[in-house]
């Protein structure tokens, strides 16, 4: 019995629910929980598995996730949540003697940060009560983690050079929308850059460091230089790393939008106050206090709707320089994923799909006794074989280059 209780209901939880669905010789029972039960109902609907149970659950509080814990009794709780409620569920995965897994690390909902310290800090309360915790199981953190170590255990004595780049080649036809969570996604951008070099941290205005990138079957795009959070994982299991850096690619109407959002202030994350006129009718006001940044995602387009129209792809790999048998050598492994392909399988866009295949293949990969361990885990500290085959199985196939231009 393999019993999975997965916390989200957007789009990467959508996606990944479809596939656990699709794998019902590892996942026997499977709950879907959130804030909004009715969205999972949703997502259950979709998949047209009536077995499969939902809850309401708010993530904030560790009563309440204690609670649907010792109900449903878990063996792993597959964590698709929001950042800021990684600390909440683990907190409750202690209590209850429950394994974790999530996509993305934590980070405080009143400072744009993010970082592994929060997590890493769990890993002897996971280690005593021998359970497992894995991290950032997504793609990038996730998969990005698992190419690094397929390329270390197979094609390098040492890996000196690191460039993971995430192009989206897509085309939503709206003037602007984010492809997952505006909140996130937009305090992520707005960060300051971070690239590690020669044993140090470097950081950089907002993205100001770009050049174009050649991505297979997509051509040249401007890819962007930014902080994020694998980097900080990977420089530590892999020492021998001198420099590593993050990539990805905006379009110039995107980031014309971006600059005026943070220009208007819409893009603050601190606590206003509002006056807001009563419903009553009375012509009288009242005052409330808004988040500018969580009030411009409820009138942005809902990432989850963005998939029937969607068209091109996604292009994720590593780009990898280091040495084998004394000789200096590059490697470059990825993956492309068509936005209309995500679609038809799930329901949902190209970007969920990236995450969502990857975080089943983790869970996947504990329930087999593969990725099982105490304490608390990145992914490329796991044995990447097994992982790497049930991408080319799950939707998520990739491809490699040997010795060719890195361009990086």
């Amino acid at each position: 019995m393999a019993r999975v209780l997965v916390i989200g209901a957007g789009g990467v939880a959508t996606v990944a629910c479809h596939k656990i669905a699709q794998n019902p010789d590892v996942f026997t029972d499977v709950m879907i929980a959130s804030r909004t039960k009715a969205k999972c109902d949703k997502i259950v609907e979709a998949i047209g598995n009536p077995n499969i149970k939902t809850a309401q659950v708010d993530a904030d509080s560790v009563d309440e996730l204690v609670k649907l814990f010792n109900d449903f009794k878990p063996e792993l709780v597959v964590n698709l949540a929001l950042p800021y409620q990684d600390l909440t569920i683990m907190d409750a995965c202690l209590a209850c003697g429950v394994n974790y897994l999530d996509t993305a690390n934590y980070e405080p909902k009143d400072e744009a940060h993010f970082e592994y310290s929060w997590q890493w800090a769990y890993k002897k309360r996971f280690e005593d009560a021998g359970l497992t915790a894995i991290l950032g199981c997504g793609f990038d953190p996730g998969v990005s983690g698992v190419y690094t170590a397929y390329a270390a255990k197979h094609h390098f004595d040492e890996i000196t050079h690191l460039d993971i780049v995430d192009c989206n080649a897509g085309n939503h036809h709206k003037a602007f929308a984010t492809n997952f969570n505006p909140e996130i996604n937009i305090r992520e951008i707005t960060q300051k850059g971070l690239y590690y070099k020669d044993g140090e941290w470097i950081e950089t205005d907002p993205l100001s460091v770009h050049q174009p990138i050649t991505y297979p079957n997509i051509g040249p795009r401007e890819s962007y230089l930014m902080h994020h959070e694998e980097l900080e994982s990977l420089v530590k299991n892999y020492p021998t790393i001198k420099q590593a850096r993050f990539w990805m690619t905006f379009g110039q109407q995107y980031l014309t939008y971006l600059d005026v959002i943070q220009n208007i202030g819409m893009s603050r994350i601190d606590e206003m106050e509002y006056e807001a006129p009563l419903a009553d009718g009375s012509g009288k006001n009242v005052k409330v206090k808004i988040v500018p940044l969580q009030f411009l995602k409820t009138v942005l387009p809902n990432p989850q709707d963005l998939g029937e129209n969607y068209e091109g792809e996604t292009s994720i790999g590593c780009r990898i320089r280091g040495i084998k048998d004394g000789k200096e050598r590059t490697y470059y492994v990825y993956n492309n994923c068509s936005h209309q392909e995500a679609y038809k399988e799930t329901g949902m866009q190209g970007v969920s799909y990236t995450t969502g295949v990857p975080a089943m293949i983790g869970a996947m990969m504990f329930f087999k006794g593969l990725w099982k361990r105490p304490g608390v885990w990145n992914v490329e500290e796991f044995d990447p074989d097994p992982f790497m085959e049930q991408l080319n199985k799950q939707g998520l196939p990739w491809h490699e280059v040997f010795d060719g231009d890195l361009e990086l």
